[in-house]
């Protein structure tokens, strides 16, 4: 058990003591937080916990604090000091603090990897966008945050499994076949109309010539719906590639790439007939509609069409019953704001179904918006259509976009300053943390070509207030992988990451390892080591690389 937590079980113990002694009423206990101090002499934690219990135990918060601070029995506690309106400042143990930090030492590199979860599955979907063209910014940023949740809630000890759901079925599909269709016959000077929904982008014009070049004017003499049905998959099969290149370019992968194809028809048919055994389905003016409005809809939807054709809500409702027959114990999607309208009808239809829609978490995408030079940057320069994700990449790489898409909750929109991501400085927040693994390696380079090595370190001889606070940092970071992975947030990582780092570049320039007394030179190459581990684990989760050099 972490230091923290045992502190809150003992001020817990303290407030339920008094509770039973009289001095405090029968009541529901708030949320016991606890910080570090920005100060060293107002202790190693604090807590509010007086001041937000007054309402509850109808006292003064100052009073609160003295009957806690009276009845708190913890052996690893020096002492603890009533500051202010009610703050309650705790002093451990001069030991205590460095068995924290030679427990983390010890862990190696599976410190910040929780103990696994004995629990069902989580899916995590995302991405999933339509293979008719390239990914752009706003798919690049559900793409990083996604990897990173899924990381995330590995490294946190949840089983995860990680999905892109392939849109490879209907209307947006036979546009792509059709769109292709026409810029292949332009090569042969044919009049042909584009189709209204088609795709007009330069990455249609290249697939056309693609197939030009390999198989020339082999499918002019085709019957056109046969020639659709070859261009479909061709395009499809390009598509689908490109996606695959850009993602694995950007360190995202998934466990499993599900088509929609196979969704139809049995198991929309499957679906359908279900809803309609639970009378949840009705037949109106020839469609079938879904009573979505029962589990809390705004309207009905259609599932059927008049003509027989399904809805992209039938094969969603096929999709999300297929996802809860798998077996999952919580399924995680991740949509871009516009779904927003659309989180409530495929809830309602899980409900119909008899599905649990609390399993089912929807996080929505807010935009992203790209500024170079303070200016707002709508189009690519080389399509004049939104700016892809592998331009970004080619522009400020893989890492930096990782970690800029990251450093923001996702339901938040982000302003990308594409300069400040290029920039090899301190000003750059993916720079900064780099570059204090990348300056810790080097520490260890010189250390070993001056003999010197961490042995068995002696980790009572760090005493400087930097060298403190970056090691309650090192202890702090098991607890934050846990609250990011139940908060959802891989941006705690971000923000972690950075923090770390930080303290870490304030010891750098107080602190010196090099031509000091060997025993504390050991120490403190033990603490810088931990600092990197940290540093390179919280990357990890964050799929950027932590380099030795800089």
């Amino acid at each position: 058990m972490e230091i923290k937590d045992i502190l809150s079980a003992a001020i817990a113990a303290a407030a339920k003591q008094g509770i039973e002694d009289g001095v405090f009423p029968e009541a529901q206990l708030p949320d016991i937080v606890l910080e570090v101090p920005p100060k060293k002499e107002m202790g190693d934690f604090a807590t509010n916990f007086a001041m937000q219990s007054a309402r509850a135990f109808h006292k003064n918060p100052r009073q609160i604090a003295q009957e806690l601070v009276d009845r708190l029995q913890l052996a690893e506690l020096d002492k603890a000091e009533i500051a202010g309106p009610g703050f309650i400042n705790f002093y451990l143990k001069s030991n205590v603090i460095y068995d924290g930090l030679a427990k983390a030492i010890a862990a190696g590199e599976e410190y910040g990897n929780l103990q696994k979860k004995n629990i069902a599955s989580t899916q995590v979907e995302y991405v999933s966008a339509n293979p008719t063209g390239p990914l752009h910014v706003g798919h690049g940023r559900g793409a990083a945050v996604g990897s990173a949740l899924v990381n995330l809630l590995r490294a946190a000890g949840y089983p995860v499994s990680s999905e892109y759901y392939i849109n490879d079925a209907g209307n947006q599909i036979d546009n792509l076949a059709a769109s292709v269709n026409a810029r292949y016959l332009e090569q042969f000077g044919k009049t042909v109309e584009f189709p209204e929904n088609g795709y007009h982008g330069a990455d249609i014009i290249d697939t056309a010539k693609r197939i030009n070049k390999k198989d020339g004017d082999k499918y002019l003499a085709m019957d056109e719906e046969e020639r659709l049905k070859v261009f479909k998959e061709v395009a499809l099969k390009e598509k689908l590639a490109a996606l695959r290149e850009d993602l694995e370019a950007f360190n995202v992968t998934f466990d499993l790439w599900y088509s929609e194809r196979t969704l139809h028809p049995e198991k929309v048919r499957e679906a359908v007939e279900e809803l309609k055994a639970n009378g949840n389905i009705y037949e109106k003016d020839g469609a079938l509609w879904l009573r979505s409005t029962d589990y809390g809809d705004d309207k009905d939807r259609v599932v059927i069409r008049d003509n027989g054709v399904p809805t992209y809500l039938a094969a969603d409702i096929a999709y999300h019953r297929d996802k809860y027959e798998r077996g999952f114990g919580r399924l995680i999607n991740i949509w871009g704001a516009d779904h927003h309208g659309y989180v409530c009808r495929v809830k309602a239809a899980m409900k119909a179904l008899g599905k649990d829609p609390e399993q089912l978490k929807v996080l929505l995408l807010q935009m992203v918006a790209l500024y170079r030079d303070g200016e707002l940057v709508k189009m690519s320069k080389r399509t004049g259509q939104s700016v892809t994700l592998a331009e970004l990449i080619e522009e400020v790489g893989t890492d930096a976009a990782r970690y800029f898409f990251c450093m923001r909750s996702l339901d938040s929109q982000l302003d990308f300053d594409l300069d400040l991501a290029k920039k090899q400085s301190n000003e750059n927040p993916v720079y900064y943390i780099q570059y204090a693994h990348a300056r810790i390696a080097s520490i260890f380079r010189q250390a070993e070509g001056a003999g010197l090595s961490t042995g068995t370190p002696e980790l009572s001889l760090l005493t400087d207030d930097t060298e403190l606070a970056l090691i309650k940092k090192i202890e702090e970071y098991p607890e934050e992988v846990e609250k990011a992975a139940a908060d959802l947030a891989p941006q705690r990582i971000a923000r972690f990451a950075y923090d770390i780092s930080s303290l870490f570049h304030s010891f750098y320039s107080k602190c010196r390892i090099m031509g000091i007394e060997p025993e504390l030179a050991g120490a403190r190459l033990a603490l810088v080591g931990k600092a990197q581990q940290v540093i390179r684990h919280a990357l990890g989760i964050l799929g950027i690389s932590a380099p030795e050099k800089m």
